[in-house]
């Protein structure tokens, strides 16, 4: 059973707690992560060594510098935002909610972790070469560090979250909204969303195209044995 629930007043008061606690902890990571964001920025630019940045108005580097460490205070963070968030949602919870919360956060932060990690050892180095290969005569690529800098973190996050499926799938069953003979039927459509996907973010040769689909058609097969064991324990 749930714990005992609280008063409007009480939890208004547990929320403010847990934000203060939230943005406090943002502060101190991200004030840490400037003082170390121009190592930082050597990591997100070697990939690109033979390319020469640019910024175009006089705030432009500083505010980038501000967005990385940013981004790396919240990651750095994020153990704790979500334990304040655990702490708020618990007390009205029932034990198995608990549970099933808890195992969805832990698996939901491995596979987002192992998508950013996918994406920047393989994705990233293939797509940048593979852009930055277009030139013509009488043009030079003059590429704006924050145009750069966005285009890395919009890669990392879009793979972040398609290595989300396994995890939506089973909350997803969970809900009754799909299931594992669903999933299998519709595996041919699938797997040619898949591989339409990534024919249009890597460069056209099969091995880059199979790099990147290969991932996907695992987590799809991953996802469809978890619908059918989380469908399985909701039948019994």
């Amino acid at each position: 059973m749930a714990e005992n629930k609280l008063t409007l007043i009480e939890h208004l008061s547990e929320l403010r707690k847990r934000l203060f606690i939230i943005i406090l902890s943002l502060i101190i990571t991200s004030s840490g992560s400037y003082y170390y964001v121009e190592k930082l920025v050597k990591e997100l630019v070697k990939y690109t060594n033979y390319l020469d940045f640019v910024y175009l108005t006089p705030s432009e580097l500083f505010l980038t510098y501000i967005k990385i460490s940013l981004v790396m205070g919240i990651v750095i963070s994020s153990p704790i935002l979500l334990r304040q968030i655990w702490l708020f949602l618990k007390p009205g919870l029932t034990k198995r909610e608990r549970r099933y919360i808890t195992l969805s956060l832990l698996g939901g932060v491995l596979f987002f972790a192992a998508g950013v990690i996918f994406a920047y050892l393989l994705v990233i180095p293939v797509t940048i070469k593979f852009f930055t290969g277009f030139t013509l005569e009488g043009i030079t690529p003059t590429i704006s560090f924050r145009s750069y800098v966005d285009f890395i973190c919009s890669l990392l996050l879009a793979f972040g979250l398609v290595f989300e499926m396994p995890i939506l799938s089973v909350l997803l069953t969970k809900f009754g909204l799909i299931n594992s003979i669903m999933l299998r039927k519709n595996r041919k459509m699938v797997i040619l969303v898949i591989f339409v996907v990534a024919a249009i973010i890597t460069p056209p040769d099969v091995i880059s195209q199979l790099l990147l689909a290969m991932p996907m058609m695992i987590l799809f097969e991953i996802s469809i044995w978890l619908s059918k064991i989380v469908g399985r324990k909701k039948e019994i």
